[in-house]
């Protein structure tokens, strides 16, 4: 069974769009944002992956390795970051902790 390119892309524009209206949508919360970016992250490699499939090429598949490791790395400093901002504010919304400064 042969499935074609368009359906893979389908899936990962709707996968980008999600993720841009969550972060447009809901701005208070810090999680909610790092999961949305980190959703983005993914479509992107996700892409990557189809075009390296559809053209048969392995670098598609390196590029979205790379990605993938500086995304686990970047969510692994944002975490760190947003426990430490925890500790500090006792609360993780943004417009309750901008005011404070």
């Amino acid at each position: 069974m042969y499935v074609s390119i368009v359906k893979f892309l389908i899936f990962a524009i709707s996968l980008l769009s999600i993720s841009f209206l969550g972060i447009i949508i809901n701005r208070s919360n810090i999680i909610i944002t790092f999961l949305c970016i980190e959703m983005m992250l993914l479509s992107i490699n996700f892409n990557f992956i189809i075009y390296s499939r559809f053209l048969d090429d392995i670098l598609g598949q390196v590029f979205a390795l790379f990605f993938l490791t500086i995304g686990a790395g970047e969510s692994a400093i944002g975490l760190g970051i947003l426990v430490s901002f925890y500790r500090l504010r006792k609360n993780i919304f943004v417009h309750s902790s901008l005011m404070k400064f």
